[in-house]
This record gives C-alpha cells, structure tokens and sequence, in this order.
C-alpha cells in the first residue's frame, strides 16, 4: 500500500533583493554593471555558504520502511494482504517479528493505563499489540503491551489523518519492535477483530529513507535556481553590451566625418603664403606645402595636407597642434 512520510523540516526563509528594471522604448532591459555582477557574486557566495552549514548532519536517523503481510480468514477464504504501509519507531529494532493481532480489552484502545490488560489467544506464543495513538506517550503505550507478552507493537495514527505515519520516538522500550502504520488501515484490523476475525501480521524489515537527503537535495535546487537564472541573464546581456558599444563608435564616426565634410578645403597656388617653407609645414607628415597640394582648416585655423588630416581626425578627432575637437566646435 502506498504511503507518504512528514517529517518536520524547518527550511530557511531566502530574502532575495530585485534588480530595478528601467522601461527604454516599451520594453525592460537588465543593467548588470561590473559592480552589480560583484554584488550578485558575493551574495551568491554567501548563499552557497549557508545552505551547506545550515545542512542536517548527514549521520542522523534514517527512516525504515515496515511490511505488514497481514493474513485473515473470511469464510471458507484466506485473504493475505502485502504492503509497505507503516514505519518503524526511531528505537525500535529493525527486526522480523510476527504473531496474533491482539487489541486492549475494555472500550479505550490506546493503552495508557497500567493495567491494561490484552486478549491474547491461549494457543498463540506470539503475538502483537494494535494499540491507537493519543494519550499518553509511545514509550509508556509499548511498555505496557511488553509488560504484558507483547512480541511486537503496532500503533495505528490519530482519525482523520487517513494513511499519513511517522517515525515514533520512544526511549526506554527495550528490544520490542514497535511500529506505526496509519488510520485508515489500523481501523480495518480493528472492525475486523471486534467481528472475531482471527489475524495475523508479519512484520518484515522494508526500505531505508534519509530524510536529510530530500532536504539537501531542496536546498542545493534553491541555490542553483538563482544562480542559473542569474547565468543566464548574464549570458543574454553580454552579446547586446558589444553591440550597443559598436553602435555608439559608428555613430560618432558618422559624425566626424560629418564634420570633416563642413571644413574648410583649399587648393593651394603659386603665391600664397603658406607655401613659403620657412613658415609653414604640414606637422603631419612634416613636409612642406606645394602648389596644387590639397589643404584642410579647422576651426582653430591651423591647416593641414588633407590626405594627412582627414585620416588622423577619423581616428582622433582633435586638431594635433592644439586638440581642438571638431566635434565640440
């Protein structure tokens, strides 16, 4: 029969804080700066850090499944019914046992007093206490029935929990095997032996669970989820940065030569002044003006060969004698 476990886990609360989104042209871009992809790293790390110590100790108990092979004569019919339906008790031993299922006598079936007596059949050596939750603790539930021959204890869960069980604790109880299964299937057993349907029950030794396990399993998934959410946005980010730089280099080449194209471009001739050599050279290539040679003005005034000066200003914009910026001016 399927079963769940519940084991009370307390996880930890993860306050996460939210990048801002800033609304450009309808749509929402991420701003990961050199200094947020930091800040997100180091609060990574600080995560990882405290889920792995915030980690159940990987030694502490695990759960064991019980088997119950449970058989009853209906008639002329034998029924036996198998199935992984209860679990053992933390201090309980992992141990086959089997026998007669033996209910406490009197209206109250959870065996919490002392004197609780069990109608045990008189042919039977073995047998097993079905006793309801609530009460009083386990520890006292199964001594009593120990007390009293008991060669193992099953305990059925609270009504209206349905199939739900859950590892008992129980201190003090000795070697006595002690089990819990659930509402649902404990109120079957007893209706049945309340009629005087003779059952038997053998208990055998199921699966083991680690609990913690699920629980590292949960808090390595939060820590992973954020990291590669953030990854990801991080990933998509870094193609569109290049492409918004290369725009923004285009646009301003666009622009000086823009620039270039509105200065002032001359041919000189035989005559003009700055063909004499003891004035002026063109501090670019160093050489001297000819006539016909083609000249470029700034709007500083200086002059350069306009083969040297257009090149130079594509690259650098700025006049070389006195870095006026053709941009600015």
């Amino acid at each position: 029969m399927a079963h769940r476990h519940f084991c009370s886990v307390c996880s930890p609360t993860l306050f996460w804080e939210q990048n801002e989104f800033k609304a450009n042209g309808g749509m929402s871009l991420l701003r990961i700066t050199p200094s947020t992809h930091s800040s997100v790293s180091s609060r990574l790390l600080r995560l990882s850090i405290f889920l792995l110590l915030s980690l159940p100790d990987s030694k502490g108990k695990a759960i064991w499944t019980a088997h119950l092979n449970i058989t009853f004569q209906v008639g002329n019919r034998i029924i036996s019914e198998l199935g992984e339906s209860g679990v053992f008790g933390n201090h309980s031993p992992l141990e086959r046992v089997s026998g007669a299922v033996v209910l406490p006598e009197g209206w109250n079936q959870n065996a919490c007093n002392s004197m609780t007596n069990f109608s045990r059949p008189q042919q039977e050596d073995s047998w097993l206490a079905l006793i309801e939750r609530g009460g009083c603790t386990f520890t006292h539930k199964i001594n009593v029935a120990a007390e009293k021959g008991a060669n193992g204890v099953i305990i059925y869960n609270y009504p209206g929990t349905g199939n739900k069980v859950f590892p008992m604790s129980h201190q003090g109880t000795g070697n006595t095997v002690a089990v819990m299964i659930g509402n649902l299937k404990g109120m079957e057993l007893l209706h049945l032996i309340q009629k005087g349907v003779y059952v038997t029950i053998v208990i055998e030794v199921g699966r083991m669970h680690m609990p913690w396990l699920s629980y590292y399993v949960m808090s390595l998934f939060t820590f992973l989820a954020p990291t590669v959410a953030y990854l990801f946005l991080y990933c998509a980010w870094r193609p569109r940065a290049p492409n918004s730089s290369t725009r923004r280099r285009r646009q301003i080449k666009a622009n000086v030569k823009k620039a270039i194209a509105q200065l002032q471009l001359r041919v000189l001739k035989d005559g003009d002044k700055e063909l004499d050599p003891n004035e002026h050279s063109c501090v670019v290539c160093f050489d001297t003006y000819k006539p016909q040679d083609a000249v470029r003005i700034l709007t500083c005034k200086h002059f350069f060969h306009k083969a040297c000066i257009d090149p130079w200003l594509l690259a650098r914009r700025t006049c070389p004698m006195c870095k006026c910026d053709i941009l600015k001016t």
